[in-house]
């Protein structure tokens, strides 16, 4: 009897200490939406009216057929960051109390910590815009500054310059940023006169072959989207990739690097062309435009890839070494799922090699891409580890649908993932878990539950 009773107490202590934890996780996504936090800043969309009243005239839309004026009110982002974060008990019933403690004091602390910031009340949408001008406007651009605001998305007409700057491309200081651009613009274009226009009787037999593959791979990209099928466009993207894959042999050409040149292209061609990318046409741009936007996208691509350069070497290491991390972050943050594909013999590198090789680009409608890489970008060195965060939340989405599937359903489900109507809510909901997940850091024991999870 003595037995049971200790066993009856510990049960009431461990239910009470996990109905806390709880209630600290839901304060923990409150705060975080639509409250600055050092380093991120996360926000939703609001219905509020911008006050500048340019801002949707100059965003170009992105889409697949689907709306760019989706995203939910706050209230509908508290729902959706609540329902995808589990709150069933812990299966393992070894879990002490006192690992249950330490993984909610852990989270109160991160609870704390937004409460005491000092950017903690809500922003709206034009409070942003200011925030964005002000840091634009300054003789010197302060990127850890421009990195917090720029987390949580970048006003679309403000995005052209905010990339160059994130990235390195574009000096910080003002007064040197137009006299480095145009030398680098024409540093590119002599490399595209030295090693594009030139005929294949000057190319070795490697190079020919990596510029076949090329011209096969352009008309593959974003195929559902006419823009990308302009002959212009092609062409642009053919030059881009031939010019980096000659100047970086390590790795070369590799299939998935035509993807990471889009988001770049739509970017800066948003500053030339309005509307919707369904009615672009590239031919009503001049001809030394073109040429300036190419070498945009050129040296943003090469300082984007500088950081993963092992992604796309011999065998990929960089990549298998993400998905490895990332079936480990599964594991302590979801077993029952981690299980169930361990079972079916699911290897992650069967659905998440696509992923780190393309960012998730043909995952999630086109229109919410240049969204998502605020944030890459915004993480500057720390992507590579901050992406197996992304993508184990994305993966997650769907951990319910996964465990009633067998390994040739979980195959074909987690190539064509049910994200064609997505809207930015979704996106911010993926992007609010991870962060929270990489930011609380709690008892590896404890994140083997489907109630919270991170990795130490």
């Amino acid at each position: 009897m003595s037995n049971n009773g200790h066993g009856g107490e510990d049960q009431r202590n461990k239910e009470s200490l996990d109905s806390g934890f709880n209630q600290t996780l839901k304060n923990v996504q409150g705060l975080l939406k639509g409250r600055s936090i050092p380093g991120k800043v996360l926000l939703t969309r609001r219905p509020e009216p911008l006050d500048d009243s340019g801002l949707q005239e100059q965003s170009p839309s992105y889409q697949r057929s689907f709306s760019q004026n989706d995203a939910g009110t706050s209230d509908d982002m508290d729902k959706t960051v609540e329902g995808g974060v589990r709150n069933t008990n812990n299966s393992d019933g070894n879990t002490t109390v006192n690992k249950s403690r330490c993984s909610y004091s852990k989270t109160e602390n991160a609870a704390n910590e937004v409460q005491n910031s000092t950017m903690g009340t809500r922003a709206t949408d034009s409070a942003r815009v200011t925030k964005f001008s002000r840091e634009l406007l300054g003789q010197t651009v302060i990127l850890e500054r421009l990195r917090e605001l720029s987390w949580s998305g970048v006003p679309p007409y403000m995005r052209p310059n905010v990339w160059r700057l994130l990235l390195g491309y574009a000096p910080s200081n003002s007064d040197r940023r137009e006299g480095a651009l145009r030398r680098k613009r024409i540093e590119y274009l002599d490399c595209v006169a030295q090693f594009y226009d030139i005929p294949d009787t000057e190319r070795s037999a490697d190079e020919i072959s990596m510029l076949r593959q090329i011209a096969v791979d352009c008309p593959r990209t974003v195929p559902d989207i006419a823009f990308f099928q302009q002959a212009q466009v092609q062409k642009s993207l053919a030059r881009i990739l031939y010019t980096w894959a000659i100047r970086h042999p390590a790795s070369g050409y590799v299939q998935g690097i035509n993807d990471l040149v889009t988001p770049f292209l739509v970017v800066f061609l948003s500053e030339y062309l309005e509307g919707s990318i369904d009615s672009w046409s590239v031919s009503a741009i001049p001809s030394e435009k073109i040429s300036e936007l190419e070498a945009d996208c050129y040296w943003c691509l090469s300082k984007l890839l500088d950081g993963m350069q092992d992604h796309y070497t011999f065998a990929q290491p960089g990549i298998q070494r993400l998905v490895f991390k990332l079936k480990e972050l599964v594991r302590r943050i979801d077993e029952p799922v981690s299980r169930h594909m361990e079972e079916q013999g699911l290897e992650y590198l069967q659905f998440a090699f696509r992923w780190f090789n393309c960012l998730l680009i043909r995952e999630i409608p086109f229109h919410l891409v240049t969204r998502l890489w605020d944030t890459y970008l915004a993480e500057g060195d720390a992507l590579p580890d901050f992406l197996v965060y992304i993508f184990a939340s994305f993966l997650l989405t769907w951990s319910d649908e996964l465990l009633k599937l067998d390994f040739q359903e979980m195959v074909m489900f987690l190539q064509r993932l049910p994200t064609q109507n997505w809207t930015y809510q979704e996106l911010e909901t993926v992007l609010s878990r991870a962060y929270v997940w990489h930011k609380v850091k709690c008892s590896s024991s404890y994140c083997n539950t489907r109630t919270w999870g991170c990795w130490n």
